[in-house]
């Protein structure tokens, strides 16, 4: 295939010597590693380097493709400005990415001028680009190159964008090299940049366990809890370049993984074999997404299929839906309400009533529902083309009591409201990613525009939440 190799690559500043000095050697085997990464690169003769990034003009529906060039950066941020990077692009390929992926359904844009303009976007090489560029550079790589951003898109998606990859580059004949640029876990140790959590070296293991024994799927179908708890910034670069070797078969190489500074550094080779049918998975997983759709919704509660009718109707007719009649028990009582919106495991809307404000509790669904879907101030309104891949819940909030501190609460079990004059903020329990006390006061003191060590009243309250 056109795409000969594969790379893994971590992208911490501070292996680059004029970063960090000494303290690049406890990050030793992570620096041998990348420098054999560079060896095998330059002795696969590439005409292109296509480097996935977290770190670029990152979108939340869309990837962006940079058609740039010339490709200027450095590592004046980390105090080496002495340190650049001049590449040049290869724009049609970059072109060709853009149609296809386009052609094929993927929200992809073109990094230029304008777009920077529009979004305040740096046009620099950021340092997922530039740090794996340091070695390649050292190792006597020079090939054009073509950096993509990941976009916070579906993993499902982000794997089909790889395989258009595939395509654009056979299309037009190129040989290329495809580096994922990205880190592991951030939370592996107590002084790690987001803290310690249990769930960060479970994350790694999981991750590196899976690559090593090849399994694609199992890896697009990681629980979307846990890398959010990890605090990794790699998983979506790993899976584009992942796609793009879809229907081949390949051996993995692990070089390295270490953890010195409390961010997972995994280094690694993927070396393409023949084609192998078994291995193109791209409609099974799709079908498989919407088999658990399917299931999901044949399983909902009544409150959250109240809410989805709502939703449904008044996208593609423009109608406010009535309760059913008569209306059954369950709802005939009131009661506050919040209603969450997810499409492909990430928030598209949540809007709630802490205290009942219709006269039952079907209305107030109902209501609530409209405005998560079109109201939420953070969200464009749901499209009718969306409502396929959402998902729904529904919490009934039990009567808020006042406590007087953190020991009073457990994110778990209670959501919090803090308020100080006019101002409140209330935060739901079992959020994904919220562990403790303080973190949910201090996102709800957010919510609520106050500064951190504000006096403050805070109330707790219980939830049922129906799926």
């Amino acid at each position: 295939m056109s795409i000969v190799r594969g790379i893994i690559s971590p992208h911490p500043p501070i292996i680059v010597p004029e970063v960090g000095g000494d303290e690049r050697k406890k990050a030793a085997k992570t620096v041998q590693s990348l420098e054999k990464a560079a060896a095998l690169v330059k002795q696969a003769d590439p005409e292109l380097i296509i480097i996935t990034t977290p770190h670029g003009a990152v979108f939340r529906d869309a990837l962006a493709v940079s058609v740039l060039s010339p490709l200027v950066g450095n590592l004046e941020a980390f105090g080496a400005g002495q340190v650049s990077f001049h590449y040049s692009n290869d724009i049609l390929v970059a072109e060709e990415i853009i149609r296809r992926a386009n052609q094929a359904g993927i929200p992809v844009v073109a990094l230029d001028p304008g777009l920077a303009r529009e979004y305040r976007i740096s046009l620099k090489l950021d340092h997922g680009v530039t740090v794996p560029l340091y070695f390649l550079k050292e190792a006597g790589v020079n090939c054009p190159i073509l950096p993509i951003s990941m976009g916070f898109l579906p993993f499902e998606e982000l794997y089909q964008f790889g395989t258009v990859i595939q395509e654009a580059v056979e299309a037009i004949g190129r040989r290329v090299v495809f580096l994922a640029s990205g880190d592991l876990s951030h939370r592996l140790t107590k002084d790690a940049p987001a803290g310690y959590h249990p769930k960060g070296q479970e994350f790694d293991n999981l991750l590196v366990e899976l690559l090593k024994k090849k399994q694609v799927e199992e890896i697009l179908k990681i629980d979307p809890a846990l890398v959010e708890t990890a605090g990794e910034c790699g998983l979506r670069s790993f899976i584009m370049m992942l796609g793009a070797f879809d229907g081949y078969d390949f051996d993995f190489n692990l070089f390295s993984y270490e953890g010195p500074f409390g961010v997972g550094y995994l280094v690694g080779e993927i070396n393409p074999g023949k084609s192998a049918p078994s291995r193109r998975i791209l409609k099974k997983i799709f079908q498989e997404r919407m088999k658990r759709m399917e299931e999901r919704r044949s399983k909902e509660s009544p409150a959250v299929s109240l809410a989805r009718q709502a939703l449904e109707t008044y996208v593609n007719k423009g109608e406010i839906i009535q309760p059913p009649q008569p209306v059954p028990d369950f709802f005939r009582k009131r009661a506050g309400v919040f209603v969450s919106i997810k499409k492909h495991g990430q928030l598209r809307g949540c809007i709630g009533t802490v205290e009942p404000v219709q006269e039952n509790l079907a209305k107030e669904i109902i209501q609530n529902a409209l405005s998560a879907g079109t109201r939420d101030p953070r969200f464009n309104p749901v499209t009718p083309e969306e409502l396929k891949d959402l998902t729904y819940s529904v919490d009934v909030l039990c009567p808020p009591e006042p406590i007087s501190g953190l020991d009073e609460l457990d994110p778990q079990r209670y959501g919090v409201i803090v308020k100080s004059g006019h101002r409140s903020g209330l935060l739901l329990p079992m959020l994904e990613g919220i562990d403790t006390a303080e973190e949910q006061v201090e996102i709800a003191r957010q919510k609520a525009g106050l500064r951190r060590g504000e006096p403050v009243k805070l109330s707790r309250f219980e939830v049922v939440r129906y799926y």
